[in-house]
């Protein structure tokens, strides 16, 4: 769990258990970010701590260790997983929930996964299959970058397809609907790691965290991260004539100017988009940030780089590559296509029909 994880009244998950099951709550489990969301992002490691209103230890998932040991586990009869994730392949999360469904396998633990919205819906599907041979841990599995699943839907077909064999059950929400995004759940909106404050950036994350592969900023170190983009050598005004063209449904690109306090371009003033949801159900993310990429290759050429690795524990292979799951993006803008070259068409292409025919035996909330 971490601080996302609350029922309605905004009380923490472990809190209702404590009072529910008395006595019996022996550990609590945190993901990348920590049990607070304190910690930014790649490979800033979360440390082991306490829980002082409940006097239980929490164990970090993303530190000295990213799957819990037989030691953390030897003294439990179930491992409940409850989690907002936010439907996008690269959030480490569900590969957090993959190496917890393998460790309990391996001893025979039970494990209950406490379903949640995916706040983009379950009806869209975008952006290519990840390829073998770049699995990561933004990555552990063949599927899109949005898949279009809940997180106790992702569990299911992972523990079958990949021949996990853990003990699991899921317990599925009352009165989620594929066609609703997160507004039209009611529920508050808690940030479940530090750059995600709030469900417009959760709708805008599928493409825009390719930037974390490239020398754009993508608007950490702002109030709007995932939701600005640029960095020193971009004009926004000839960015924005770039994409003026290629259809952005769902989306206003407004030019901006930003000076990120932290992180890539820190204290630097950087050209580049703002990008505002309007119609949540109508944003298609990856395609856009393919076609940006391309416009600032195309119009800036060398000075948009790819990041070298480590990112996120991977230490030889481009991070842009582990993003989007091949080589494929970055060989293909290396030959600076324009934005609305079919070209980057192609490279968003999923075949969505086949992928809904694949998940389709592990929904739970048939639309």
């Amino acid at each position: 769990m971490n601080q996302a994880s609350v029922d309605v009244q905004l009380r923490y998950a472990c809190d209702v258990l404590a009072a529910r099951f008395p006595g019996q709550l022996k550990a609590l489990f945190s993901p990348q970010h920590g049990l607070w969301g304190e910690e930014q992002a790649n490979m800033i490691a979360s440390p082991h701590g306490h829980y002082p209103p409940l006097d239980l230890p929490v164990y970090s998932l993303y530190g000295e260790v990213r799957d819990p040991s037989p030691a953390m586990l030897q003294d439990l009869d179930l491992l409940l997983i409850d989690l907002q994730d936010v439907g996008t392949r690269v959030y480490t999360f569900a590969w957090t929930l993959r190496r917890c469904l393998i460790a309990c396998s391996r001893l025979g633990l039970p494990v209950v996964v406490l379903d949640r919205p995916n706040p983009l819906g379950g009806l869209v599907a975008e952006g290519p299959l990840l390829e073998a041979g770049y699995e990561s841990f933004v990555g552990e599995a063949t599927i899109p970058l949005r898949h279009g699943l809940t997180l106790g839907e992702l569990a299911l077909l992972l523990n079958r397809e990949q021949g996990i064999g853990a003990d699991l059950s899921v317990v599925p929400m009352e009165g989620w609907r594929r066609s609703m995004d997160w507004s039209a759940t009611g529920r508050t909106w808690v940030p479940p790691s530090p750059n995600m404050p709030r469900p417009t950036t959760a709708c805008l994350y599928p493409g825009m965290v390719l930037l974390e592969g490239t020398n754009l900023s993508e608007g950490r170190g702002t109030t709007a991260p995932f939701e600005l983009c640029g960095a020193p050598y971009i004009d926004p005004w000839r960015l924005s004539e770039a994409l003026a063209q290629v259809p952005h449904p769902g989306l206003v690109l407004r030019p901006a100017r930003f000076v990120p306090t932290f992180d890539k371009w820190a204290g630097q003033r950087c050209g580049g988009l703002a990008l505002h949801v309007m119609a949540p159900a109508a944003v298609r993310s990856v395609t856009l940030v393919l076609h940006l990429l391309a416009a600032v290759k195309h119009r800036w050429g060398e000075a948009l780089a790819w990041l070298p690795p480590p990112y996120e524990y991977e230490y030889a292979k481009s991070p842009i590559d582990i993003l989007f799951g091949s080589c494929r993006l970055r060989q293909a803008l290396e030959c600076r296509p324009p934005a609305g070259d079919p070209i980057i068409a192609e490279l968003a292409r999923l075949d969505e029909a086949a992928w809904w025919r694949r998940v389709a035996p592990y929904w739970l909330y048939p639309e």
